[in-house]
């Protein structure tokens, strides 16, 4: 079945069965690294590939670790001092798995969804992009118990990594084009050493893009063309960080994801942070110059799936994902071109 948005639902139960078995692994592994299957197999069942889920997560399974062990139990009066604190992880998804259980689902990602967003940057992005992923089941198809509680794992692993970015000079907007905003962002020194917290703890200065944007439908048209401006850019500029480049488009298209089900007064506020994560990524893994890329032919969007399937790759899935959204021949030519750069899954 096919919903507007151009992805599947899922009649088979298969993302569903998927993400029961999931939800008995952490959001992370080995201290730091992300815990991508809930969001690859999302992505593959969206896409039509539901038959190849569990086929694929067999591949992944040796890459999960055991639920982390809680520490407290989080309520009102604690959880600003838990706001942040990775050790908590176990503790905010039992708080968020409660919330969904007892409240709409919609009405915990409206309080919430303010209070995490100036945060999204912590696990590499990573917890705002299984949100929405989260969030696509939920709005394209009856809610099941397994979806709600994908979601309040999401929720859960953004607020325990909560991380602001704080003590960036504003320089001045770009214009209106995004692409041309993206080209504005100036790399951060020393590009050569660090991983993604170390790296992020560099970005000194960011263009603020938008600043004027105040209409609800005027953000998510600006967050649209973020998106595909990112996308397209990745084709040239992939090559600074194959993997890592990926986010610069997957974590503003995760927002653009869940703005249908928030307020629209959220949708504003929501475009400014989507930026700030796309060119704080773009700063962290810029290459020196771009280069030139032209797509081996033309592609259907079944097949660039199939290719990123047969792949594997986490991120390539993701981006491809991604990329389909966007849907035009340069985003299908860019997850080709991350397909061709990225080391597959093995």
């Amino acid at each position: 079945m096919t919903t507007d948005t151009g992805t599947t639902t899922d009649p088979s139960g298969t993302l569903d069965e998927a993400l029961e078995r999931l939800h008995t692994s952490g959001p992370e592994r080995l201290g730091r690294l992300t815990n991508h299957a809930p969001m690859a197999v999302e992505a593959l069942a969206s896409r039509g590939q539901g038959a190849s889920v569990h086929r694929w997560l067999d591949l992944y399974t040796p890459k999960l670790e055991e639920f982390p062990a809680p520490v407290e139990p989080i309520t009102d009066e604690n959880r600003r001092a838990a706001l942040g604190d990775p050790r908590r992880a176990a503790d905010w998804i039992a708080y968020f798995t409660r919330q969904v259980e007892e409240r709409p689902w919609r009405d915990v990602l409206a309080e919430w969804w303010p209070r995490l967003l100036p945060g999204m940057y912590g696990g590499s992005t990573h917890p705002v992009i299984r949100v929405g992923h989260a969030v696509r089941t939920l709005l394209s198809a009856e809610p099941t118990a397994p979806r709600l509680t994908e979601l309040a794992h999401g929720l859960g692993y953004w607020a325990a990594r909560h991380h602001p970015v704080t003590g960036v000079t504003a320089l001045p907007d770009p214009g209106d084009d995004p692409a041309a905003a993206l080209d504005a962002v100036e790399p951060i020194a020393d590009r050569g050493s660090g991983g993604f917290p170390a790296r992020l703890a560099r970005v000194s200065a960011l263009p603020v893009w938008a600043p004027s944007v105040t209409d609800p439908d005027e953000a998510r048209l600006r967050l649209t063309g973020l998106v595909r401006a990112a996308v397209h850019r990745y084709a040239t500029h992939g090559h600074g960080e194959e993997t890592m480049l990926v986010h610069a488009a997957t974590a503003p298209n995760a927002v653009l994801r869940t703005l249908p089900a928030l307020p629209r007064a959220l949708w504003v506020p929501s475009l400014g942070a989507a930026w700030t994560a796309s060119a704080a990524v773009t700063a962290m893994y810029a290459p020196d110059e771009p280069v030139a890329y032209e797509a081996p032919g033309t592609f259907a969007a079944g097949e660039v799936v199939e290719r990123a399937l047969a792949h594997g790759d986490e991120h390539v899935i993701k981006f491809t994902d991604t990329a389909l959204d966007v849907g035009d021949e340069r985003a299908l030519g860019s997850a080709l071109r991350c397909v061709e750069i990225s080391a597959p899954l093995v």
